[in-house]
């Protein structure tokens, strides 16, 4: 029983499955940060943008 038991826990050791899995996570969360700072940033100079087309049209 203990012996069958170390060689399971030997296995899991050598299992990569799990940390490819955090590793794609992570990849994931990199990009959806940086997409979502991307849109955010695009969004608030094309308010400025029109605002100074507002301002420079005189519409109140």
């Amino acid at each position: 029983m203990v012996s069958r038991l170390n060689s399971e826990l030997a296995r899991l050791a050598r299992d990569e499955r799990g940390a490819s899995l955090l590793e794609y996570t992570i990849l994931l969360a990199l990009i959806t940060a940086g997409a979502v700072t991307s849109v955010t940033n695009v969004g608030t100079w094309v308010g400025q943008k029109w605002g100074d087309l507002k301002t420079a049209l005189n519409i109140p």
